[in-house]
């Protein structure tokens, strides 16, 4: 899944520090309902304040801490987090909507992701998931209206309210 806009409040201006990552209400606990129900939860998440110099490796390091610290009071956890520091001119094959990221997801847990759930808020991550097979699914949090409003290339693809809603689907389809 993604992470700003899914699991945490959007920020036109960029999540810069631990105390402006704030999660939406319900994703982490929606989180770790996936985790008790079996499933493997990872974020791909473009992060470029760090190409463009808002913020370090560092500061995203202890921005990522502070969401497993949150996820981890509620029971849950992540098995990964990958994320592209690159500036979109940088044109690497990791920013999303290239397929890069997800690639070292497979590579990395040894599974296609023919089918596999990503869910995220905007145009990128319904590009990605589909570029990789995976089965896209648009929570209206975040950019998720805006995203509705303006690509009509939503056709099809799954929309849920948030990640709470779109993780009690995914835990109802295999019980």
């Amino acid at each position: 899944m993604d992470r700003d806009g899914v699991i945490n409040q959007e920020s036109a201006a960029y999540i810069k520090s631990p105390e402006e990552w704030i999660p939406i209400p319900g994703s982490l606990e929606a989180i770790a309902r996936l985790n008790k129900a079996g499933f493997v939860v990872v974020v791909a998440s473009n992060q470029s304040g760090v190409g463009r110099g808002l913020f370090s490796l560092k500061t995203l390091e202890a921005i990522n801490a502070r969401m497993e610290s949150a996820l981890n009071a509620v029971g849950g956890h992540l098995d990964g987090i990958f994320f592209c520091p690159h500036r979109p001119e940088d044109d690497c094959d990791c920013r999303k909507p290239k397929p890069g990221l997800l690639k070292q997801i497979a590579e990395r847990f040894h599974i296609d992701l023919a089918g596999v759930p990503f869910i995220g808020d905007s145009p990128r991550d319904i590009a990605v998931a589909r570029a990789v097979a995976a089965r896209p699914m648009l929570v209206r949090t975040g950019d998720g209206e805006r995203t509705l409003r303006q690509m009509p290339e939503t056709v099809g693809v799954e929309v849920y309210a948030d990640l709470a809603e779109a993780a009690a689907k995914l835990i109802n389809e295999i019980h």
